[in-house]
């Protein structure tokens, strides 16, 4: 079994109490003080993550945009420098190879940020399918990430980097420098609250987190809050809720997929056969990826992808995927290890406070 790899951060989060697991192959803080704990100071005060394991490409050339546009479900006819837009990379059945956001950094000129797991097979995909004038460079190995969110990062964040921020919008990115390097600060993140991606050369991993963990009200957060935060607002895990076997349109993301230029898969998004619902369940008991859903009648018609005690709500919540023809029922129980829960069809996000998109100027 090949060692785990370390983010520059690996050790600081050792050193300073987390339980540290394995995560993608990667050495990864799973949590410090507390799940819920840091799942509360996220929603109230601020955070840090170390996201370092991402993968990051750089995509250049004359033609860059239109090859990604004939690949990617993005629309990047209306993607201008500055900006950022998440979408995803199909296979020939409209399956779901990663999903992922891509910076637009110059005209035919593009950074991608993929899911770690899905980094080797992602650039090879691209590599295959890009034409020779256009220019692809994996930079994920020196490339770092550190996300700040909460309702207090817009602090911090001008504490730390100094100047004002409020400027920024939404899915807008700006480039600046830390200690004499270039550093992207992307307005953008994965729990439901303000925050902000930074993007920097591997090295200044650690002088920037400790200049964010020193601002009193940020504390350091690990995985096991991260994937509470994101699954409130129904945000989707690759490899759990996102995969080869299902379509964006069978994971509710048809909204995305209006572009008129053709791409890999297209054709193949028609087809739905099943559907990826929330459902709230009363309680702290949480369905766990891969129980069974079941009508009320009894009858199998799906499976759990995710699932968790949702702190900000006071009870649990799940998505799975059920088939098209139950999908629209009310409710239904899931089968888990020691129960069977009752389970009400909702709507996303689970969570609606979150200030993600407060207006910050």
């Amino acid at each position: 079994m090949s060692p785990l790899k370390e983010t520059p951060l690996s050790q600081w989060h050792a050193q300073h109490g987390a339980k540290m697991v394995d995560f993608a192959g990667w050495s990864m803080p799973v949590q410090y003080e507390g799940i819920i704990k840091e799942h509360e100071h996220t929603r109230t005060q601020a955070s840090i993550f170390d996201i370092c394991h991402m993968g990051e490409f750089l995509i250049s050339g004359r033609g860059a945009r239109d090859a990604l546009d004939q690949i990617l479900t993005h629309n990047l006819a209306t993607l201008e420098p500055g900006k950022c837009r998440y979408g995803f990379m199909l296979n020939e059945r409209a399956g779901i190879l990663d999903d992922l956001i891509i910076y637009c950094l110059a005209p035919d000129n593009y950074m991608l940020v993929v899911n770690g797991a899905c980094e080797a097979s992602d650039f090879k995909w691209l590599e295959e399918r890009l034409p020779e004038s256009v220019h692809i460079a994996n930079i994920s190995s020196f490339t770092a990430k550190i996300d700040l969110q909460g309702p207090e990062s817009l602090k911090a964040l001008e504490q730390v980097l100094g100047g004002k921020w409020g400027h920024l919008k939404y899915f807008n990115f700006e480039e600046t420098t830390y200690e004499g390097d270039k550093l992207y600060v992307s307005r953008t993140g994965y729990t439901g609250e303000l925050g902000y991606e930074f993007y920097l050369t591997w090295n200044k991993a650690q002088a920037l987190w400790e200049a964010l963990a020193a601002v009193p009200f940020v504390r350091p957060a690990g995985l096991g809050a991260r994937d509470t935060l994101r699954l409130e607002l129904g945000y989707p895990l690759y490899g759990q809720d996102l995969d080869e076997d299902h379509t964006p349109v069978e994971a509710g993301y048809g909204f995305l997929m209006g572009k008129e230029t053709p791409f890999v898969g297209k054709e193949s998004l028609r087809a739905v056969r099943e559907k990826l619902v929330a459902l709230a369940i009363d309680g702290r008991r949480a369905a766990r990826h891969g129980d069974a859903v079941l009508t009320v009648g009894g009858k199998e018609c799906g499976l759990v992808t995710s699932g968790a005690f949702a702190p900000s709500l006071g009870h649990a919540v799940a998505l799975a995927y059920v088939s098209a023809e139950f999908a629209e029922r009310e409710a239904f129980v899931i089968r888990a290890a020691r129960a069977e829960l009752p389970a009400k069809r909702t709507e996303l996000p689970f969570y609606r406070n979150g200030t993600a998109r407060a207006k910050t100027s």
